[in-house]
């Protein structure tokens, strides 16, 4: 669940990122919310590959 948590708090995190990029156009902010949906890419799989384990067990 801990990393469920992380997960959110990473969304969160980029919220306002994302507002500078698409509604004033910051470019440095489009850079922060690719690696974040990154970093959020590679939490998502963890978490699958948790649940697959505890599910198979």
């Amino acid at each position: 669940m801990d990393k469920f948590g992380k997960l959110k708090e990473l969304i969160a995190s980029v919220e306002g990122d994302a507002d500078k990029f698409y509604n004033k156009g910051n470019a440095a902010a489009g850079t922060r919310v690719r690696k974040a949906m990154q970093d959020l890419k590679n939490l998502a799989q963890e978490i699958r590959n948790d649940v697959t384990a505890i599910k198979n067990k």
